[in-house]
């Protein structure tokens, strides 16, 4: 089994994917280990002569930052902490989300700015290497202060409290300690706020969001092009030198993609009856360009996010500091969810417009894909599903990071809302598989009816794979299951991110 080694090296969105997906065992380099050890001795011994409050540390938290605490109560002031902010209600975050809070909970910590003990974020790698999963809720978190609740639950099994998924099935904490034989970690100052205080909930909902959206942005553009053979669709659009006339970067790649894909099609060069298409086949580069551009912005924030120390205080050893800042707040990343949901939002709007192109009746494809149309309905309710789903989706893109709500008897006065953010961007993007499968449904059924002339290699290539799953239909039937199954053969397509 390979092993990822934490230390202060970046690691990126699709370095991230792969240590998920190959199963990477996680390990502490020697690097982080002295950092790690070098801030908490720091502390320490700076505890002992302080007197004057810090935040967080002697002192209680939010609108409470100027009650100053007794050092022998210090270790009680954090577990309080742990467990009266674990108030998270709601859905459960799914296991792999969780399984991402814990990676980069743990990578936060190693730089050595946050004063905990080696012991505690050892106890996280061995939590993330052995799947005993915290048991964490979606609601909860107002993406400032850090994601508080989210954070509590993820972290009280630390203490033996709690619940989590060990072992196939839903238990407490405590028992899952005792059968590893591990005491619960005693909290030293500092660490409570430290594993409570930070941006994990969002960027691991963003990380695993951002992962599906770029596989997404891929069967966007093959299956667009798959229903452009289908509807026999012009190739000119395509032209590289429309797009360096207009040199977005996302456009142009989307062009030649496109282009690649085509190579070789009889469906492609044979004579067109039209002039032009309609935007939904012609605009493909300019509208899935700019998905692309977007997400490639997203994935810069996240980037940056994933490799940085989001709690507070900072402790910083060598300078004989410690600051109390807002490294916590979500804005960067509530603003980039905001905008990848929109993003891959629109996606899902073109697509089911080439879904309605498909089944008009035009360029010599029958009403509804199907033969005997009137006896049999064929494919006319898939485009109204399709069609309901993008109208969610557009409720869902309102964005949640232009809002905020005073908290903290007011010390907390403005917030990012980038939980919101992050878990409805799941939503938009699971949406979006369901939006792409029923395209995907349609322009095979279209494809089909153009034999014997045929597409490219790839486009055919790629329909026979997704034939296995889904045959033909030659009258009605329950298109539900093939629906399903659609979405499933997108979801379990491997894709290599980092081509």
């Amino acid at each position: 089994m390979n092993t990822h080694y934490i230390s202060s090296d970046i690691i990126s969105i699709e370095e991230l994917n792969k240590i998920i997906t190959e199963h990477h065992r996680l390990e502490l380099s020697e690097e982080a280990i002295s950092k790690i050890n070098k801030c908490r001795a720091y502390l320490d011994e700076k505890m002992k002569s302080q007197s004057a409050p810090i935040y967080g540390i002697n002192t209680g938290f939010g609108s409470l930052y100027n009650v100053k605490i007794d050092n022998e109560n210090l270790s009680q002031l954090q577990e309080n902490l742990m467990k009266s902010h674990a108030c998270g209600t709601g859905d459960e975050v799914p296991q792999e989300i969780v399984k991402i809070m814990l990676l980069l909970k743990i990578k936060s910590l190693s730089f050595g700015n946050s004063g905990v003990q080696l012991v505690t974020v050892q106890r996280l790698i061995d939590f993330y290497n052995q799947d005993i999963l915290p048991v964490v809720y979606t609601q909860g978190s107002l993406g400032a202060s850090g994601d508080l609740a989210p954070l509590a639950h993820l972290s009280l099994p630390l203490i033996g409290e709690g619940e989590v998924y060990a072992d196939g099935y839903r238990q407490p904490a405590s028992k899952v300690l005792e059968k590893n034989g591990w005491e619960p970690i005693a909290l030293q100052s500092k660490e409570g706020l430290a594993l409570l205080n930070g941006t994990q909930f969002m960027s691991a909902y963003g990380c695993y969001t951002i992962i599906k959206s770029m596989k997404l942005s891929y069967f966007a553009d093959v299956i667009g092009t798959i229903s452009l053979e289908a509807f026999d669709g012009r190739i000119e659009p395509f032209t590289d030198l429309i797009h360096f006339a207009r040199p977005h970067k996302g456009q142009i790649l989307t062009a030649n993609f496109i282009s690649e894909l085509l190579e070789g099609s009889e469906l492609i060069k044979q004579q067109k009856q039209h002039v032009q298409d309609p935007y939904s086949f012609r605009c493909i580069p300019q509208v899935h360009g700019a998905t692309k551009d977007a997400l490639e912005y997203v994935k810069r924030v996240f980037k940056t996010e994933i490799n940085s120390v989001t709690d507070n205080p900072n402790i910083f050893a060598e300078d004989d500091i410690i600051v109390s800042g807002g490294n916590f707040h979500g804005q960067p990343l509530a603003l980039s969810l905001d905008f990848l949901a929109m993003a891959m939002a629109e996606l899902g709007n073109i697509s089911e417009r080439r879904t309605y192109q498909l089944i008009s009746g035009l360029r010599g494809l029958p009403p509804f894909l199907v033969h005997n149309p009137g006896l049999n309905s064929g494919f006319m309710i898939p485009q109204y599903t399709a069609a309901s789903i993008v109208s969610q989706n557009k409720q869902y893109t309102v964005p949640a990071s232009t809002d905020s709500i005073v908290s903290s008897n007011g010390q907390e006065d403005h917030v990012s809302m980038g939980a919101n953010a992050a878990t409805k961007a799941l939503k938009v993007v699971d949406n979006l598989e369901r939006i792409l499968a029923i395209e995907l449904f349609n322009a095979a059924q279209a494809l089909d009816m153009r034999k014997p002339t045929k597409s490219s290699e790839f486009i055919e290539s790629f329909v026979s794979i997704y034939r296995e799953e889904v045959p033909f239909v030659e009258t009605d039937r329950i298109l539900h299951y093939d629906i399903e199954k659609s979405i499933h053969f997108l979801r379990d397509f491997q894709l290599d991110l980092d081509t």
